[in-house]
């Protein structure tokens, strides 16, 4: 069984401006993917814009304030106004992310990261059933781009994401981009993170850009910005995670200094280049 309703080809995140140049002349697309919260609002053009992609396209809702890491309750208003937005739209995948972005009534405009604990783990858990139940839906929970460790975490990040969703049954979004980018942070082997990645629970996978500069105490750093191209050292894991499993409903994310419509779609064109080849290599016969 798939973990996620989403065509296994590449689409691209929905940008406002981009909208005239969409409806003008819809074409061949996976799908679409918009942040939840940008359509919380009862109605206007961005409702028009999203019922469009609707008719048109497929769906999926990546939601950035659920605040599933905390260890606060989760916001119940939040968690209705998000079960209207599913119920009235009906994507076809709904994903957050393994942070946590508000505490004491204070947010943050960032995604943060948590220690992997058992108390943490015990603790998303519960949230990640609350938010299922509530929605009725399977939620995909995408692995965090990071900055910092800590000492406290006891559990390996590919663990404590698998312990979720088999303890709850959502599946997982594998961010390949921030995959890249913890492992230049931390120093540490992307590739061999990737192979202990529960790739069978993966329904998702997130494809963006990044830029790397140097922090305060002169050592580089990797920043998931979302904001250029996608680079060959990501486009190769992505190509090593598909050899090994055929292919994945693929999003390209651009949510900083978006370019015209033909360049982020020709960046969604070429992860499908890429699916497509993966796709022919397994129809192939096996040599005798």
């Amino acid at each position: 069984m798939r973990v996620s309703q989403l065509p296994l080809s590449a689409g691209a995140s929905f940008k406002p401006e981009h909208f005239a140049a969409i409806s003008a002349a819809p074409q061949p697309l996976g799908f679409f993917e918009v942040h939840a919260e940008n359509y919380m609002g009862g109605g206007g053009p961005p409702h028009a814009q999203l019922g469009f992609l609707r008719e048109h396209y497929a769906l999926s809702l990546h939601g950035v304030g659920l605040n599933i890491g905390s260890t606060e309750p989760l916001d119940r208003a939040h968690l209705a106004r998000l079960k209207e937005l599913c119920d009235r739209y009906q994507p076809e995948c709904f994903s957050e992310h393994l942070a946590w972005s508000s505490h004491g009534g204070i947010f943050f405009n960032d995604l943060l990261p948590l220690p992997y604990t058992e108390a943490n783990l015990t603790s998303v858990i519960d949230h990640v059933d609350e938010v299922q139940s509530t929605l009725g839906r399977r939620l995909l929970l995408e692995n965090p781009a990071t900055y910092v460790c800590f000492q406290q975490s006891t559990i390996p990040e590919t663990e404590f994401l698998a312990a979720i969703a088999r303890a709850t049954g959502c599946g997982l979004l594998l961010d390949v981009n921030n995959v890249f980018v913890a492992a230049r942070n931390h120093a540490t082997s992307a590739s061999a993170y990737l192979e202990a990645f529960p790739l069978d629970l993966v329904g998702e996978i997130h494809l963006a850009g990044h830029f790397e500069t140097i922090d305060g105490e002169g050592s580089p750093l990797c920043i998931d910005a979302h904001g250029t191209p996608v680079v060959e050292d990501v486009f190769a894991l992505f190509d090593s995670v598909i050899a090994s499993t055929g292919p994945f409903p693929t999003l390209i994310e651009w949510d900083n200094d978006v370019p015209d419509w033909p360049v982020l779609r020709a960046e969604a064109l070429a992860a499908q280049e890429r699916l497509d080849r993966v796709r022919l290599v397994r129809a192939a016969p096996a040599a005798a």
